[in-house]
C-alpha cells in the first residue's frame, strides 16, 4: 500500500452549471428534459439536465440524435454572461473562506484545507461551505473530500447530484477498486478499449497488473496510470490568479504594406494565443488588434464579441479590426493581437454554433499541438508566401497579464 503524506483536499463540483443557471434564471425548467447548446440541427449539445441523461443525451451529442432520444426535448441558447457571473459568485464564496484554492474550470475548484483540521472538522467546514454556496449563487454543488486531488474528483462524479463524500485517509484504493476503469480521469477511449480487449474492466484490476507491464504497454503513461490505481497522485492545489488578458505582438525584421503577409500574421499569432486561450481553459469577449507604422504612430482597435475560443471566429474579428485600422497606406513596423474580458470556459470550441465535424477537428488539432508542440501545426495561411518569414525570430513571445 501506497501513501503519500495525509493531506486534506476537497473537490467542488456544480452541477450540470449552464443548465442550473438558465433554471434558476427561469423556474419553469425545473425537472424538465432540458440542453443547452446549438439550436439547430447541425449544432451540438453542450450540457444537458439530469432528466435529459435518463433518455441517453450527453454532451457534444449531436442536436438531431438528441431530439430523436427525447422529442420533449427543451434547448435552449447558452448564455456565457450569465454563466460567468454565477462562475465569478461561487469563486468569491471560496476565496473568503478557505486559505488556498485552485479553480480549474468555470464549475470545478479544488480547495486545500491541510493543517486546518488541528482547528476544527474538515469535514464539517466543507458541509458548511456547500450549504453556504448553495445559499449565496442558489446552485447545486456536489464535494468530495480526501486525501488528493484525484481521489476528490472521482467521488465528487460518484456522489453528483446535490451530493457530499468524505474518503479516509488510507482508503483510497477500496475506494477506487470497484469503479470501472473509465472514471478514472485521463482514460481515453483508445486507452480504455485496450485495457477491456484485455480483460481489465475494474480498477481493482488495473492496480494489480506490474507497472514494468504497464510502461510497457503504454510507455510514460502507462505508469501514470498504474499510480492512478493505486489512489496515488501527489498534485499540488494551485493558488488561483486571475488573468486578465492574453496577447502577442510582433516587429517586423523590416517594415511592410504587403497585405498577404500582414494576413497571414495576423493568422500565426491570433491561431497561436487561441491555442493558449484554450490551454488555460478560458474564453474571450473582446478581440484589439495593434498596428504601429513605419514612424511610430501607433493605433488600437477593439470589438467587443460573444464568448469564445475558436480560431475561425476569431481569426475573422482580428483581420476585420486590422483592415479598418490600416487607414495611412504607409510602411508598418508592427503589429498585435490580445484577447480580454476572460471568463472560464473548457469548451475548445463554440458548441453553440459548430458542427460535430468541427469539434472533432478542433480537438484533434489541439492535440497534436498539446502532444508535439503548437509550432507543428498551422493554417497554411500562418505561414506566409511560400513558408517565409519577414520577423527576426522563428516564433513570437506570448505575454500573459495577470
Amino acid at each position: 500500500m501506497f501513501l503519500t503524506p495525509e493531506r486534506h483536499i476537497a473537490h467542488f463540483d456544480l452541477d450540470a452549471f449552464f443548465v442550473s443557471v438558465e433554471q434558476l434564471k427561469n423556474p419553469k425548467l425545473k425537472g424538465k428534459p432540458l440542453i443547452v447548446g446549438g439550436t439547430g440541427d447541425r449544432g451540438v449539445v453542450a450540457a444537458c439536465s439530469y432528466e435529459a441523461r435518463k433518455f441517453g443525451i450527453h454532451s457534444a451529442m449531436p442536436m438531431k440524435i438528441a431530439r430523436r432520444l427525447c422529442p420533449q426535448l427543451i434547448a435552449v441558447r447558452g448564455d456565457y454572461e450569465s454563466y460567468g457571473k454565477f462562475s465569478s459568485i461561487v469563486t468569491e464564496v471560496i476565496k473568503h473562506n478557505v486559505p488556498l484554492y485552485e479553480k480549474s474550470s468555470i464549475d470545478e475548484f479544488y480547495i486545500d484545507l491541510t493543517g486546518m483540521d488541528k482547528f476544527f472538522g474538515c469535514g464539517k467546514f466543507t458541509s458548511e461551505l456547500k450549504t453556504k454556496i448553495a445559499r449565496e449563487s442558489g446552485l447545486p454543488i456536489s464535494y468530495a473530500l480526501a486525501s488528493n486531488k484525484l481521489i476528490s474528483k472521482v467521488a465528487t462524479n460518484e456522489v453528483k447530484p446535490n451530493g457530499q463524500i468524505e474518503i479516509p485517509f488510507g482508503n483510497e484504493k477500496g475506494f477506487l477498486s470497484p469503479l470501472s476503469i473509465i472514471k478514472i480521469p485521463g482514460v481515453g477511449k483508445e486507452t480504455a478499449m485496450l485495457l477491456l480487449k484485455m480483460g481489465v474492466e475494474t480498477v481493482k484490476v488495473l492496480s494489480e497488473i506490474p507497472i514494468e507491464m504497464m510502461q510497457n504497454l503504454l510507455g510514460k503513461s502507462g505508469t501514470d496510470l498504474w499510480r492512478k490505481a493505486q489512489g496515488i497522485d501527489e498534485s499540488p492545489v494551485v493558488p488561483y490568479r486571475e488573468v486578465k488578458s492574453i496577447s502577442t505582438e510582433e516587429t517586423f525584421q523590416q517594415d511592410t504594406i504587403d497585405m498577404d503577409f500582414l494576413r497571414s500574421e495576423i493568422v500565426r499569432m491570433t491561431e497561436k494565443i487561441a491555442f493558449q486561450l484554450r490551454e488555460q481553459n478560458k474564453l474571450t469577449g473582446c478581440i484589439s488588434v495593434k498596428l504601429r507604422y513605419s514612424d511610430f504612430d501607433t493605433h488600437v482597435k477593439q470589438v467587443s464579441i460573444p464568448f469564445t475560443n475558436s480560431d475561425h471566429i476569431l481569426l475573422k474579428k482580428a483581420w476585420e479590426l486590422l483592415t479598418k485600422l490600416y487607414e495611412r497606406r504607409m510602411l508598418i513596423r508592427l503589429v498585435g493581437v490580445k484577447f480580454t474580458n476572460l471568463v472560464p470556459g473548457n469548451y475548445q470550441i463554440s458548441l453553440y454554433e459548430d458542427t460535430q465535424e468541427m469539434i472533432n477537428l478542433y480537438q484533434a488539432i489541439d492535440s497534436v499541438k498539446h502532444r508535439y508542440g503548437e509550432s507543428l501545426l498551422m493554417r497554411a495561411r500562418g505561414m506566409g508566401k511560400d513558408g517565409a518569414r519577414l520577423v527576426e525570430k522563428p516564433f513570437d513571445k506570448i505575454f500573459v497579464v495577470k
